[in-house]
């Protein structure tokens, strides 16, 4: 369909039938299927008529389950207007990579748009035809469950990583029936809500909104995101799902989007609860007003446009979001085909494929960092090895988010090691939060007859996700004891992690010879994680977001301001100062840090010249050597703090990144170009420029340590 005729379609509709296109339900209202509708759904009453007029669906389903639905109410929709059937699909379908937080320690751009792609693929064979992905919120507290679908703590990675999962999921053209279109989310800030608690306030400045937390919404429109979500909060006493500063002058008449925009789940009517809107009138005026086209789970829209829409530039405001709406769904080809070439063959051929488990067992062992090795990994296959822990065999690895995967599929660890043929001397798997005496016994015996320990402790999966927040970041107390009772025995003892969020693991590695931070990581995990014990994969993870030392640090993240009393430039003095007294500043693991089985050198820095005027660039170069034994991937990370400026600027800041593979013995040269559009930001006065002056620069391993050098931009 043309988009003219897009204008044509339009004129035909009734007022009813375009409030319909602006409303998003559960697919469980057209099909009677063991999904059952909770929250504010299964409260919702249509009539009949209306059933037929709704624009957009979400939940699971299956190929089948679509073609019946859409058929069903194409037969019964007036205009013959198809349903859009949207889902959560965050990180994998069928096929289960590691949760975003995970993926974002590979540090690689085209892994994750591998796995978007892989998502893409299964997803629109399953019905969909779109995705609540990616998520791009800066997220610098740990209590908050939602870190999972983060890409962590920088501004940089967010926006390279969101990028790439918008081009994964739409691949250039959504007529492809191969694609899905991407819903960026949550726009904007939620991951700055206070106490990293679901749902809850953000107050925040515009300066560092437009510095560090709108940059990767942004990148993410300009890679071609076709929707976007608003966020539950408020920001800055305004709720963002009626927030017009939001959604109208920064995301449309700034940036230039012309996409759509929908609520997340019953936002638009939590207006009220919220304190901005009286009623469902005020809910639904509000939003339009705002910018929300598409309601999502809620029916104020049903409820109070009719009356609302007698006024005429109410009605603008509808037909303006119907039509964005409806050339959504010519984008990608629903007119032609409103079931977007989906089938039970196809859908059998595609699901959970061998290639779609290769990409990943990749993701899962490039997501995986390495906390501490006390040179007992990687292990030796002759060694008599004990697995310990409530995530031995358990098979619950995928993460929350994981709606569609199988726990039948999941290779554990247990069966990772299996597939090794190595020397297992038993499996012991515990309760997370309690081990009896006797069981704490039988284990201690049996690790006696072993060679190594490993132990797979962590987070039980519902400690994570949407509304899994908590207040203490600490593994359960049982799984501490159990750690100190194997380090008595005095055999090399191995810790596995599989959790969701930051932890607070001081009493861990205090333990521990080695810890591999392992994440929620998927379908694929056992078999990656035995890979990285067994040296068949070099962990080269590094971490996206800070470990801090305690829950009494956060937020603690790598690129905070300067103060005007920064503790490491008054050594001498012993009070005051910006300190703990307690504990140090810096987290426990820093932003960017992870080990590897190879050891890298860095020297022979150069630096082209000093002076960097706005139309040059400037070179630097630094040798990486492998002095270790084993190939590896390293990434070196490119830092730059901005000496003097308008308004304080961050300590340091993550402006580029390179990964190698170096061999044994092996050194390469690793150059970045740096020039004037690198040190630019928002300078309060609505301005986007850079400073006269000295910057300072560090190349490293990670954001604590590195060589450092100084450029001065002139004019």
């Amino acid at each position: 369909m043309k988009n003219e005729e897009i204008k044509i379609l339009l004129s035909k509709m009734t007022l009813e039938e375009k409030i319909g296109q602006l409303t998003q339900i559960r697919t469980s209202y057209y099909y009677n299927s063991n999904t059952s509708a909770t929250g504010t759904v299964s409260k919702l009453k249509f009539t009949k008529e209306q059933k037929w007029m709704i624009g957009t669906v979400l939940g699971k389903l299956d190929a089948k389950m679509m073609f019946e639905i859409q058929k069903e109410y194409l037969d019964n929709n007036r205009l013959g207007i198809p349903l859009l059937f949207m889902h959560d699909i965050i990180h994998g379908f069928k096929t289960i990579f590691p949760i975003p937080l995970a993926l974002s320690c590979s540090w690689d751009e085209e892994l994750i748009e591998k796995t978007a792609r892989v998502a893409a693929r299964e997803g629109s064979s399953s019905g969909y035809q779109a995705t609540f992905s990616p998520m791009v919120d800066i997220v610098r507290d740990p209590r908050w469950g939602r870190v999972i679908e983060s890409f962590g703590e920088d501004t940089l990675l967010n926006s390279i990583f969101g990028a790439a999962m918008v081009r994964g999921y739409q691949n250039g053209d959504l007529k492809d029936p191969d694609t899905l279109i991407s819903c960026v989310k949550h726009f904007a800030a939620y991951g700055a809500a206070e106490g990293g608690r679901d749902y809850n306030t953000v107050d925040i400045s515009e300066c560092r909104l437009r510095n560090e937390y709108f940059p990767p919404y942004y990148e993410a429109i300009k890679a071609g995101a076709k929707s976007i979500m608003s966020s539950f909060n408020v920001l800055n006493g305004i709720p963002a799902t009626a927030n017009t500063w939001l959604l109208r002058k920064i995301l449309r008449e700034e940036w230039g989007y012309e996409g759509v925009v929908i609520s997340d789940w019953g936002a638009v009517k939590e207006l009220i609860p919220h304190g901005t809107a009286e009623n469902s009138i005020d809910a639904a005026k509000l939003s339009l007003k705002a910018g929300i086209d598409i309601e999502m789970a809620t029916t104020a829209y049903f409820e109070a446009l009719p009356e609302l829409c007698k006024d005429k530039s109410m009605e603008k405001l509808l037909d303006d979001a119907v039509e964005r709406i409806l050339l959504l769904k010519n984008e990608c080809g629903l007119f032609e085909d409103p079931y977007r070439g989906s089938s039970y063959e196809k859908e059998k051929e595609t699901l959970l494929c061998s290639d779609f488990r290769k990409v990943a067992r990749e993701a899962a062992s490039k997501s995986a960092v390495l906390l501490k090795n006390s040179d007992v990994l990687p292990l030796e296959r002759s060694k008599n090895v004990i697995l310990i822990g409530p995530y031995a065999s358990n098979s619950s690895i995928l993460g929350p988010w994981s709606l569609d995967g199988d726990l039948n599929d999941v290779i554990t660890i247990e069966q990772g090691l299996i597939n090794k043929n190595i020397r297992l001397e038993g499996v012991e798997t515990t309760c997370f939060n309690e081990i009896s005496k006797e069981k704490s016994e039988e284990i201690i015996e049996k690790a006696k007859r072993a060679d190594v320990i490993v132990l797979a402790l962590g987070e039980e999966e519902e400690k994570s996700g949407e509304a899994g927040c908590v207040s203490n970041i600490t593994l359960p107390e049982a799984q501490i004891k159990l750690l100190r009772c194997m380090k008595k025995l005095n055999k090399p003892l191995i810790v596995l992690l599989i959790n969701g969020r930051p932890l607070d693991l001081t009493n861990v590695i205090e333990e521990a010879d080695a810890v591999l931070e392992c994440w929620f990581p998927g379908t694929e995990g056992g078999n990656a994680i035995a890979d990285i014990l067994y040296g068949d994969y070099n962990p080269s993870g590094k971490l996206a977001m800070s470990f801090p030392r305690g829950v009494g640090q956060i937020p603690v993240y790598y690129n905070n301001l300067a103060t005007g009393r920064p503790k490491e430039l008054l050594k001498n003095e012993k009070r005051y100062k910006s300190q703990y007294l307690d504990v140090p500043n810096e987290p426990l693991f820093p932003f960017g840090y992870g080990l590897g089985y190879s050891k890298f050198k860095y020297d022979n820095l150069n630096i082209s010249k000093k002076e960097l005027s706005k139309k040059e660039r400037i070179s630097c170069s630094v040798n990486v050597t492998n002095i270790g034994k084993y190939t590896g991937i390293e990434t070196v990370q490119l830092y730059m703090r901005d000496k003097v400026a308008d308004i304080s600027r961050p300590v340091k800041q993550l402006i580029k990144y390179k990964q190698i593979i170096i061999n044994p013995n092996e050194t390469k040269t690793v150059e970045f170009t740096i020039d004037e559009k690198d040190l630019r930001y928002w300078n309060g006065e609505n301005q986007y420029k850079s400073d006269e002056g000295l910057f300072e620069f560090t190349l490293g391993k990670d954001s604590s340590e590195g060589t450092s050098f100084e450029i001065r931009l002139i004019n």
